[in-house]
């Protein structure tokens, strides 16, 4: 499976804020973008005005490394948003949050979506009673996501569940028997992430 293995932190310090790769670390003064919050590379520091295809670039790199997409993921996403009733950017951030290590992350099985995606291909979670380790492997309504009884005993899940993170509507939980649910899609004001959809489908319609 294809993979990004370069450096996380440089990726916050290129879209010139946090993107919370990282965990709990990224709420440290260790994170490095608290440290060098000007762009990697020799000219990082030396400020730089976009054009309107730069500013596009960047809003797309941006939703593609939060949910940790690779380019022809990316654009697989777009594509089958596009042929989709309603609007095309909100349904492409749909498609991203409806992903199973997205799931998983957002009910708290894991400090960062990289954590989660790690859980699901370990083999970690079943959904409607099957095992499923394909990270991008696409949730519906109704489905129920439960971690398996040889992973409960680990203390990686048991502090999972000591410290439960507050759930977007669009899911529920069962603490004590370490599941989740489905229960709608989630709408644009559900998805909290830092993006600009419109700029996006702006730059796939060129």
């Amino acid at each position: 499976m294809a993979r990004y293995t370069g450096a996380t932190c440089r990726l916050c310090r290129r879209e010139g804020m946090k993107l919370f790769l990282k965990g709990d670390r990224c709420y440290t003064d260790k994170c490095a973008f608290v440290r060098r919050s000007y762009a990697p590379g020799q000219h990082g520091a030396a400020k730089k005005k976009l054009s309107n295809y730069g500013v596009q670039l960047r809003e797309k790199q941006k939703a593609r490394r939060i949910y940790g997409v690779l380019e022809g993921q990316f654009r697989t996403y777009y594509e089958k948003a596009d042929n989709m009733r309603g609007i095309t950017g909100e349904n492409l951030l749909k498609l991203l949050e409806m992903r199973l290590d997205n799931v998983v992350y957002r009910l708290g099985y894991g400090a960062s979506r990289a954590e989660a995606r790690q859980l699901v291909t370990h083999g970690h979670f079943l959904v409607n009673g099957k095992k499923v380790d394909i990270a991008s492997y696409k949730v519906s309504v109704n489905d129920e996501i439960l971690v398996t009884e040889k992973s409960r005993g680990t203390e990686k899940f048991k502090t999972f569940i000591e410290n439960p993170k507050t759930l977007p509507k669009w899911l529920e939980a069962n603490v004590e028997n370490y599941s989740g649910k489905v229960i709608a899609e989630p709408s644009r004001e559900d998805i909290d992430v830092p993006v600009n959809e419109t700029l996006i489908v702006e730059l796939y319609s060129k």
